[in-house]
């Protein structure tokens, strides 16, 4: 038996070591620089490993047989041999620099990668253009792990948001070719700014919790990276047209000159998108432009681009009543009795005849008006295979306001004198204003790349200054004394520099295991002064040094598999009115987030999986808690513990030919340890002030649901046919940190269908005609809402306000590429 044993296991070993070819070379460029760090992988098996320094590399244990050898590198066109392995070989490549592909040079500092111990989706130019009929950009993005989306118009056009692990869009950090373009003040994004900008991203990176640094605002939820399309080798044109409910439509003209002289391109775009909107008189008009132009020479890329976007929108910010979606006889006379709001026939009448579309602006023109340029020009340097460096400098130009007629406001006000008329004084008026913004926002960001064998690092940062003047006007008053059209009934501004310095290093420390160390200062000094729209003088602001450190490991299990664990930190300011509204000026503490990602990853040809668990601990977190300051402004407070805790199970199975499924669901739990809700009680007959206070252990956080899923069924039953089902699941969220059950959005589950067809004819590269049906099963539910109370004696009144989202809607799209 012994003898049995040991020749059995000299035959496997003899098997062993005649499958044990070795396959090695050299990866050069075509100028015969060495390519360290070039990625080397075959097709059927586990093997891969990356050049050295002198961009020599080695397969060892390669079996026997047809091997497809594939070799890839930052900034050139990947390339393939394929070669029947039975002995020892050597394959030595040079690679093709790609002029198109050194753009991604642009984003490389800022995004992360396989080897990036940090959790992310990737949505590419084909998801976005099979999405892009008029919606906003967070409905396009709104099948990505963990996102909820909202319309305040129902439809997904004009205002809508999104919020990411429960975290909404102030703590969302978004940046366009790796520059900043939240709000500096708000620290908001405002989408409606950009329309139609989907027509010229080429992919989007969406990161999920702290992530990798950045520019710009903390990413305390999520970041959102986005890069703008690329120009092509060959010249086209494209026309996209969209028509739906709710007069919905969208009309984009494209063109791409291709590369010129071997060295010029140009891209421009001009876009046009209107609706109604679901809501009563929630219209929007958008226009919007994008312009382009690279010059894409051996070593050196320099690309200048600009885009605009001119937005009106009819303001419905202030949501519908819950007793009015319910048709609530009672409910809704309390709204009348309690809720303070309709002290004229046409508001009572207005809310009394209307339906779940309800919106409480009536005045023709109450409109958000505003546009917002941006310039952007960028340059990149190849020095050597290992070495490039790029630089950018930015400025984004934003005007305008939202218009409100108001009924019976007091003259003081708005600073103005009392109005003798006869014997009478007149001590208020109906009147119209404007409130504006007028802000200038610029900079430069930088970043130093170097890679080779085992080691890659990124320096990079940004310096960026925003002023910004905030002012009203009263443009028609019935009754409005010495006063002049234009006057400034306040005016103040806001000056801010933000400062960041990052570095970031991946380090291959064995053939499986790469370390990942990311370390970033950021400083910020902001200040607001003058005369705020309560006519109170304010003088406020704060400076901040802020150390993120992110360490993280990712061990690979197989060329298809690894696993990942990351710890980062990040630190967040307040906002504009977090300084303004503080009690006795009492600036809140800033917020802090330390976040644990751990999570596995299997890639194969047909089959994708990803499973990811997090956890999001705040410290001093900013919320609402009811209390208002005094002049009856809602303030945020910190709270000292709270947290996001939960998993994220991503996959994708392409079944057969005809038939994938991509799914994805958020399971977690997000609590505040110990909650204070203030409550004001002004009596029984309104003759007094007291504070109540009711404290609260372990209550859910606000707007954050504990289950979120997406899934994409398609079927393709013919060559440039495509049918899909697409679905997302909401669980319950709660409006205010109580987690009362009288005060949540309920669950929802929507269902959409979304039909493709694409071909060419003669003369014409492409057509693509897509339908696409929202709310199939016509569910009326709501995504969004706020709520607001006050005691008067015993009695306690609460009014939650929705957002409700549009019924059973259709949009179809046809374009032409050409």
């Amino acid at each position: 038996m012994k003898n049995l044993a040991m020749t059995l296991m000299g035959l496997m070993a003899f098997g062993y070591l005649q499958a044990q070819n070795s396959i090695s070379g050299k990866i050069e460029n075509q100028e015969g620089e060495a390519l360290p760090g070039a990625t080397i992988t075959i097709d059927n098996g586990d093997k891969g490993t990356t050049s050295d320094g002198e961009g020599n590399y080695s397969l060892s244990g390669v079996s026997d047989g047809t091997q497809t050898i594939e070799v890839s590198f930052l900034g050139y066109k990947t390339s393939e041999k394929t070669l029947n392995v039975s002995k020892d070989v050597t394959v030595n490549f040079e690679l093709e620099e790609d002029i198109f592909q050194a753009e991604d040079v642009i984003v490389y500092a800022t995004r992360a990668n396989e080897k990036t111990a940090t959790t992310y989706s990737e949505v590419s130019n084909e998801e976005i253009n099979e999405r892009n009929l008029g919606q906003d950009m967070p409905y396009v993005l709104r099948f990505t792990p963990s996102m909820v989306t909202t319309s305040d118009a129902g439809a997904g056009v004009g205002y809508t948001g999104m919020r990411i692990r429960g975290s909404d869009n102030t703590r969302v950090n978004v940046t366009v070719n790796g520059i900043p373009i939240n709000d500096s003040e708000s620290h908001g994004t405002f989408w409606v700014n950009m329309p139609d900008f989907a027509s010229s991203v080429k992919n989007v990176q969406v990161q999920r919790g702290v992530g990798t640094s950045t520019n710009g605002a903390a990413a305390f939820g999520a970041t959102i990276n986005m890069q703008t399309s690329l120009p092509t080798e060959e010249a086209y044109g494209q026309i996209d047209n969209s028509i739906g409910s709710f007069n919905t439509r969208k009309h984009t003209v494209i063109y791409n000159t291709g590369l010129i002289n071997d060295r010029w391109a140009f891209e421009g775009r001009l876009s046009q998108i209107a609706s109604d909107g679901y809501i009563d008189r929630a219209s929007s008009d958008l226009r919007s432009y994008y312009l382009s132009g690279g010059y894409y020479g051996d070593k050196t890329t320099v690309k200048a681009l600009t885009f605009a976007g001119k937005e009106k929108t009819y303001q419905s910010w202030y949501g519908t009543p819950q007793a009015k979606l319910e048709n609530d006889a009672t409910g809704i006379q309390d709204v009348i009795d309690w809720g303070g709001e309709y002290g004229t026939q046409e508001q009572l009448d207005n809310l009394l005849n209307s339906d779940r579309k309800f919106n409480y602006y009536l005045y023709d023109n109450e409109v958000d008006n505003y546009q917002q340029d941006h310039y952007q020009l960028h340059i990149n340097h190849q020095f050597n295979s290992r070495l490039n460096a790029t630089g950018a400098l930015h400025y984004t130009y934003g005007r305008g306001y939202y218009e409100q007629y108001r009924n019976g406001d007091d003259l003081a006000d708005y600073n103005i004198d009392d109005v003798i008329i006869d014997q009478d004084t007149v001590t208020s008026t109906d009147l119209i204003r404007r409130r504006w913004l007028d802000n200038h926002f610029y900079g430069g960001t930088f970043s130093i790349n170097y890679k080779q064998r085992r080691w890659a690092t990124s320096v990079g940062g940004a310096y960026n200054f925003y002023d910004g003047d905030h002012f009203g006007e009263i443009i028609w008053a019935r009754f409005a004394g010495d006063s002049e059209i234009r006057d400034r009934y306040y005016d103040n501004y806001g000056r801010k520099t933000d400062f960041n310095i990052y570095s970031k290093s991946n380090y291959q420390l064995a053939q499986n295991l790469n370390l990942f160390v990311d370390l970033q200062y950021r400083y910020i000094d902001y200040h607001t002064k003058g005369i705020d729209s309560d006519l109170r003088a304010i003088d406020a602001g704060g400076e901040y040094h802020f150390f993120n450190p992110k360490f993280g490991v990712t061990y690979s299990l197989s060329k298809d598999a690894n696993v990942y664990a990351s710890y980062a930190v990040g630190n967040r300011e307040p906002v504009r009115t977090d300084f303004i509204d503080a009690l006795n000026g009492e600036t809140p503490e800033h917020e802090t987030l330390k976040n644990l990602e751990a999570g596995y990853r299997l890639s194969k040809s047909n089959f994708s999986l990803s499973a990811n668990y997090y956890l999001m601990s705040y410290e001093n977190q900013l919320v609402l808690t009811g209390e208002l300051n005094d002049v009856g402004s809602a303030l945020r407070t910190n709270v000292d513990e709270s947290y996001r805790t939960g998993v994220e199970l991503v996959g994708g199975i392409k079944i057969n030919r005809m038939l994938e499924w991509e799914a994805n669901v958020t399971l977690s739990r997000n609590k505040i340890k110990d909650f204070t809700e203030v409550v004001y009680d002004y009596g029984a007959a309104f003759d007094e002030f007291n504070v109540v206070t009711n404290d609260f252990k372990n209550r859910d956080i606000a707007f954050s649901p504990n289950v979120i899923s997406g899934s994409i069924l398609t079927f393709k039953p013919i060559s440039g046919a495509a049918i899909e089902l697409l679905s997302k699941y909401v669980g319950k969220q709660y409006l205010d940190n109580t987690q009362d059950n009288e005060r949540v959005i309920e669950s929802y589950f929507i269902n959409d269908a979304r039909l493709n067809y694409s071909f060419g004819l003669d003369g014409i590269d492409n057509i693509s005609l897509t339908i696409l049906i929202n709310n199939i099963f016509d569910v009326k539910y709501s995504s969004n809402g706020y709520t607001w109370g006050y005691q008067a004696g015993t009695y306690q009144y609460q009014q939650n306000n929705y957002y409700p989202q549009a019924g059973r809607n259709f949009l179809a799209g046809l374009s032409v590429r050409f």
